[in-house]
């Protein structure tokens, strides 16, 4: 069973290179370029983590983020921001997890999957 990563990325080209890589993971992936469209995928599929950029236009991630915690206030959040200075904004502490973008995802990839491990090890 692969567990589903909704990737919400405002920047197709950074979303569609984020789901290539955690496809290889062995995660199935979706991907959304709003908050809007990300609140309806969580709303109609189910989805083990979220990576959240924060800087999108119309809703941003912080609202987002808020938002999600609205609908399942237990779904794993990795916020994926090329800002590292959102770390120190509480809004951003609902999340899990905050990782700041690079070009190299491994950091992006082993917060995802501990992520997830902890999730699990939580509900067993």
């Amino acid at each position: 069973m692969h567990e589903h990563v909704l990737v919400v990325e405002d920047d197709r080209n950074q979303g569609k290179l984020y789901a290539e890589e955690l496809r290889e993971e062995g995660y199935s992936v979706t991907i959304a370029t709003s908050g809007a469209e990300a609140l309806d995928i969580i709303r109609s599929q189910r989805i083990e983590l979220v990576v959240l950029d924060i800087c999108m236009p119309g809703k941003d991630g912080i609202e987002t983020l808020s938002d999600i915690m609205a609908i399942d206030n237990h779904m794993p959040v990795v916020i994926n921001s090329a800002y590292g200075t959102y770390r120190d904004n509480f809004m951003t502490w609902a999340a899990d997890a905050f990782v700041v973008k690079s070009s190299n995802l491994s950091e992006l990839k082993s917060t995802v999957r501990l992520t997830l491990d902890k999730k699990m090890s939580e509900h067993h």
